[in-house]
């Protein structure tokens, strides 16, 4: 029966990887591999997917839900306003068309860890990246890389980031976002510093090498807005502020939990952006609709993953893999930092990989005696690195729906800095801890 639950569970996690990059909907690729894995390891299908499945499903929508819905909003707000394109055009004029790579990063990073949803930021970048990188003649296929890098490798995991996958280890940890200390903020630096360098490396050898702008004939050309007066620049940072500087000095200052920090800071910025861009917004309801819709699909998608991850854990094979893990003598972090990367990994999903890992494993770990700031900051820095393979959602999206490139063509350097790189300073990390 081991063996069998080994093959369904492989099989199954392999099933899901190769579906979802073949464009089939996450909640119905799901489904159906948990039904796979269930089968495969001889557990009763109508308990493991209408008991454990759904429970894994509700769980992590009940909670993360309202956050996620506000964030959703607040990113959409910033979009239809056109204060992330003002945030975006400041990039590029403090970093200048010479260092176009630095500034695609930066505009990302900056919304990003203002708590924009990645795929609103996605959008918003895109055309900025696009004019700087033909003005200085850089190669298109790596504007993915950078817009990716700076989206989701060092400003989800970073002390202080108010995105979900920094949020989700102070429930199991009773932590604060800011947990992990002086050591979270060398790896988030770390990452940062090598992630630019080595998307540099690859732009300078392709452009050595003879390679120029070029982008695909399909690539989209977002037209600037011209319906009115830009957002200022001030009044764009000014929410992202509020809402970063809210919510640590909420969760920090005065001992509120995390996540309704977060829902606080959230309602906050929401209130100043509606009335500092009244003016620049034609349809109110629109935006919130639209928020709204995309909260939904976004959460529903985590939730089908949770879900499938939900059964894999009732499976005699991953049962086998969590005792292995959680017997390292002297290995206690590394093992940790395995189990929650390898997890995010197969699921594509950071989010969705600590959803699935941290209410299983926290448990093992806490009871060790581990300190639970090291642990919050492995966990958080394990599920943004295998995360970022081809089959995540914000890779596949950003590669192919918003630059129209190709996997092929922009994939090799999204690896370098969104995958390799971080899971280099997660080993980092995992020293660095062990030893103090």
């Amino acid at each position: 029966m081991l063996v069998a639950s080994f093959l369904g569970l492989f099989a199954g996690l392999a099933l899901l990887v190769v579906l979802t990059m073949r464009g089939v909907n996450i909640i119905i690729s799901a489904v159906l591999c948990a039904m796979l894995v269930a089968v495969c390891s001889g557990l009763p299908l109508n308990d493991a997917m209408l008991d454990s499945y759904m429970a894994g499903f509700t769980g992590f929508f009940t909670t993360w839900f309202p956050a996620i819905l506000l964030g959703a909003i607040f990113g959409q707000l910033m979009d239809d306003s056109g204060a992330a394109k003002a945030i975006a055009r400041q990039s590029s004029h403090w970093f200048g068309e010479k260092r176009a790579i630095m500034a695609v990063v930066g505009a990302s990073a900056i919304l990003t860890y203002g708590g924009v949803s990645v795929f609103v930021v996605g959008f918003s970048v895109y055309p900025i990246a696009f004019e700087l990188f033909k003005n200085a003649n850089l190669p298109h296929r790596f504007i993915p890389g950078a817009m990716v890098f700076g989206s989701i490798s060092f400003t989800m995991t970073s002390p202080g980031s108010p995105e979900v996958q920094n949020l989700i280890p102070t429930e199991h940890f009773g932590t604060t976002a800011v947990a992990g200390g002086v050591i979270g903020v060398i790896c988030a630096l770390t990452i940062l510093v090598l992630g630019a360098w080595a998307i540099r490396r690859c732009v300078r050898r392709a452009v050595h090498a003879g390679e120029t702008f070029d982008p695909p004939a399909a690539a989209r050309q977002l037209h600037e807005q011209s319906d009115g007066a830009p957002v200022p620049t001030w009044a764009a940072l000014l929410p992202l502020l509020v809402l970063v500087g809210g919510f640590n000095l909420l969760s920090l200052a005065l001992g509120m939990r995390p996540v309704e920090a977060l829902l606080v800071a959230m309602g906050a910025s929401l209130l100043l952006g509606f009335g500092l861009f009244h003016r620049h917004l034609h349809e109110r309801a629109r935006t919130l609709g639209t928020g709204a819709d995309n909260a939904l699909v976004a959460t529903a998608n985590t939730c089908a993953v949770v879900g499938f991850g939900a059964v894999a854990a009732l499976t005699p094979a991953f049962k086998e893999i969590v005792a292995v893990l959680t017997h390292l003598p002297g290995l206690e972090y590394a093992g940790l930092a395995m189990a929650v990367t390898v997890i995010a990994g197969i699921t594509g999903s950071a989010s969705g990989g600590l959803g699935i890992a941290l209410p299983i494993l926290a448990p093992i770990y806490q009871g060790m005696g581990l300190d639970n700031g090291a642990m919050h900051r492995i966990s958080a820095l394990a599920s943004g690195g295998l995360d970022s393979l081809p089959h995540n959602g914000y890779v596949v999206t950003t590669i192919r729906a918003i630059c129209k490139e190709t996997h092929q063509r922009a994939y090799p350097t999204v690896f370098i800095a969104s995958v390799l790189v971080p899971s280099v300073v997660l080993v980092m990390a995992v020293v660095l801890y062990t030893l103090v």
